[in-house]
């Protein structure tokens, strides 16, 4: 893993994949990645105009994220920053899904959350629960982030096994915009717990 020298570009290694900064020439993938149907059906707000997501990724999305990894290199104090992450195909290459940390607004405290999502041609291949677990031991190892929290839409299955296979504990049924969601929580403890013991389990997912 690499903390983030503003000079290299930003990337957390996983067994298959590399979780690896935004860059301008992700612009096509990401779009398209966004426009498949199961994706957008559980992520709202995702499937927006190419023109509308070309401004977001230069203007608002590359530059948080180098704001996020500055506040990691200074002192980990990330507050409400955002980081959004591609998530690469060491096979191949190719950006082929997305991870990333933010605050959840419509829920109480402890309000930072991950969320994923991954290409239909990538389903079924534990590779959300590899991004997801790389993403949470970079945020516990080096920022002051001592619990997180997922949530995931009732009917979303795979991705509710995708939350509890990184050890996120269920704790109640929340419901945003006249949707219905499972909500989760991962205390930095939990955690250690979990990789002190080897608990990775199957790594296998039915969707995103």
């Amino acid at each position: 893993m690499k903390k983030g020298d503003s000079n290299e570009v930003f990337m957390i290694e996983c067994e298959d994949l590399i979780l690896r900064e935004y860059r301008i020439e992700d612009l096509d993938e990401l779009h398209n990645i966004t426009w498949q149907p199961h994706f957008y059906e559980f992520l709202m707000d995702w499937n927006v105009s190419k023109e509308q997501r070309e401004d977001w990724i230069n203007n608002y999305e590359i530059p948080e994220n180098k704001r996020f990894l500055n506040a990691v290199g200074k002192d980990g104090a990330i507050e409400q920053l955002r980081l959004r992450l591609g998530i690469i195909s060491k096979e191949t290459g190719k950006f082929i899904g997305v991870c990333g940390t933010g605050i959840m607004d419509k829920v109480h405290p402890p309000k930072r959350e991950i969320y994923y999502g991954i290409s239909k041609d990538h389903r079924n291949k534990g590779y959300t629960t590899q991004a997801a677990k790389g993403l949470i031991n970079y945020l516990f190892e080096n920022t002051i982030t001592e619990e997180l929290i997922a949530i995931a839409q009732i009917r979303n299955v795979p991705s509710i096994k995708v939350i509890q296979k990184c050890g996120f504990e269920f704790q109640n049924p929340i419901e945003i915009n006249n949707r219905k969601y499972s909500y989760y929580r991962l205390s930095k403890n939990s955690w250690h717990n979990i990789q002190s013991r080897g608990c990775h389990g199957n790594d296998r997912e039915l969707n995103v």
